[in-house]
């Protein structure tokens, strides 16, 4: 193989193995992401065989990190934030703080240096977005109260880690042995690193929220999807070299706020789809890279090393998320949903991880150990969610236990607690579907009181003069507190199933002869709650089939009419 293909050969032979063991894991149900790490272990020079241009895959792992960043910036939503930043903000904080520590002591009793165990620790305590979003979309609970808080908390995590990408380089100079100063006192090079960071997003903030937008309209009205995508990739990679060149803050960070910037214009969507398979292919060889740097001799002349920092991410990270929800008052479900999602590591612990290595802080060993752990913590995720319900159900099944921890947070208008209401609905959620069923509520001058988890949702009822009570209904008290016992009928909207049958339990405790009508995805729940009683239960997919199909039939009479 002569030095002109090499590019081509890494291509070649690293989308191949990627794709071939990305299918391989789908099979086994695990995310493609381990087949591509997997693929990188095949072609790394710790292993036989081909070995990949490790320093052209480094580039090529680089342009996937600004692409990959990019996206995340493009769905990046600071009102999706804001709805859960009780919980997310302060939860998120506390727990990658305990983490870090955590996992800093780690590797101190192994004799690293102070700066190596803290950039360890730390790319320990950050759990893979793309991880939990997967995971979140195969429980079907991506849009529920429960999803959204995980997704917080990450994103919260994400953009500590972004600042801490920001601050590391003026922490240790490049080339410089672990733990050492560089020539300015490190005040100053810490202030001057933050200063040019501040200085990018106010140029970005000022700027690049009015020419970005911009020029992505002028040339979606060429009407040309070329020179559409060029230009989406244009801004992603553009900013990101600028923002390295002229600022001096990483690749990550510039791309990251271009799609932010982005993220606010009508072309969002647009630019997020015509990135999304260049993102992907350099997002594979990025995987692929850090797959190269593990070095499977690493692990095995350590095996106890790997053990504990696999115990650490997937045993210890999940147990202390638990006692930080139920301190912010957060139900059994919500803390054991969000204490899974955070028993895996993923690619910003790369990223961090990769950041470390190359200034020197980081020994090569600590890459090993990271890519190790994200190997065995995204393989065993699955198991962690599927523990859920048992454990939920098991608390349920204990009363006083369920007690000790589980306080429900509830905020009752004054008009319901002043009079009782009869002959009403309780409709459980406000989202898309009971946002909906109350206009034709209002609509026909109907009494309901809804019953909300998302504080701003239930504001903005407030504020048009209905009733609503902020809590989680499938906690004691919060249906007492909507008055269930007197209401003529209980309408659940949320899509969590294992919630449902938990609101209908505590309902008819209240009320046995209350009529119910339930929300389901699957024709197996369908059949289980009607078998439990419930007025109907609505298959979404079948309601939208029978629609579609009444419209076919009404359109072919017509037609029928028309010809004859």
């Amino acid at each position: 193989m002569t030095h002109d293909t090499t590019l081509i050969a890494m291509l070649a032979i690293g989308l191949g193995l990627a794709f071939v063991f990305g299918v391989v894991a789908q099979r086994f149900r695990l995310p493609p992401l381990v087949g591509y790490l997997v693929a990188g272990v095949v072609v790394s020079p710790f292993t036989p065989g081909y070995v990949a241009d490790t320093a052209l895959a480094s580039q090529l792992a680089e342009v996937g990190v600004i692409l990959l960043m990019f996206g995340v910036g493009l769905h990046f939503s600071l009102g999706d934030l804001a709805s859960v930043r009780r919980v997310a903000i302060p939860g998120a904080m506390a727990h990658m703080i305990l983490s870090a520590a955590l996992g800093t002591v780690l590797p101190r009793y192994w004799g690293w240096s102070w700066g190596g165990a803290i950039v360890f620790g730390v790319a320990l305590s950050i759990a893979s977005t793309v991880v939990l979003l997967r995971a979140l979309e195969q429980k079907g609970i991506l849009d529920t109260a429960d999803g959204r808080m995980s997704l917080g908390w990450l994103i919260v995590e994400d953009l500590a880690t972004v600042l801490l990408l920001v601050v590391l380089p003026a922490l240790v100079r490049p080339g410089s042995p672990a733990g050492t100063e560089g020539a300015q006192p490190l005040w100053v090079a810490l202030g001057i690193t933050i200063g040019k960071a501040l200085a990018f997003l106010a140029v970005m903030l000022i700027l690049g929220r009015r020419v970005l937008p911009w020029v992505l309209e002028h040339v979606a009205r060429t009407a040309s999807r070329e020179l559409f995508t060029l230009a989406v990739l244009v801004v992603a990679v553009g900013v990101a070299t600028g923002a390295a060149a002229l600022f001096g803050v990483s690749f990550a960070l510039g791309a990251f706020f271009a799609g932010v910037v982005i993220n606010e214009s009508d072309l969002s969507h647009q630019a997020a789809a015509d990135a999304l398979p260049l993102q992907d292919a350099f997002a594979v060889l990025f995987f692929v890279s850090v797959g190269m740097l593990f070095d499977p001799a690493a692990v095995i002349r350590h095996p106890l090393a790997t053990l504990e920092v696999f115990a650490l991410i997937v045993l210890v990270k999940p147990l202390l998320a638990v006692p930080i929800m139920f301190l912010l008052r957060q139900p059994v479900r919500s803390a054991l949903t969000v204490s899974a999602s955070l028993g895996q590591i993923g690619e910003f612990s790369f990223i961090l991880a990769a950041l470390g290595l190359s200034l020197g802080v980081l020994p090569p060993e600590g890459q090993s150990y990271i890519v190790a752990g994200a190997l065995l913590s995204i393989t065993f995720n699955q198991l962690l969610f599927a523990t859920i319900e048992p454990i939920d159900r098991w608390l349920h099944q204990r009363p006083r236990l369920l007690a000790l921890v589980d306080r429900p947070e509830i905020d009752v208008p004054a008009s319901l607690a002043s009079a009782a209401p009869n002959d009403h609905v309780v409709l459980v959620g406000h989202g898309r579907v009971g946002g909906a069923i109350a206009a034709t509520l209002d609509a026909r001058s109907l009494p309901y009181i809804v019953v909300e988890r998302d504080r701003r949702i239930v504001d903005a009822v407030r504020i048009r003069g209905e009733t609503a009570l902020f809590g989680d209904a499938a906690r004691t008290g919060v249906l007492a507190a909507a008055h269930v016992d007197s209401a003529r009928l209980l309408i659940i909207t949320t899509p969590d199933p294992f919630q449902t049958r938990q609101v209908l339990k505590l309902a008819r405790q209240l009320n046995p002869t209350i009529d119910t009508v339930v929300r389901t995805h699957t024709a197996a729940e369908q059949k289980y709650l009607e078998k439990f009683g419930v007025g109907r239960a609505v298959l979404g997919e079948q309601e939208l089939a029978v629609s579609m199909a009444e419209y076919a039939l009404v359109s072919l009479d017509r037609k029928a009419v028309r010809a004859s």
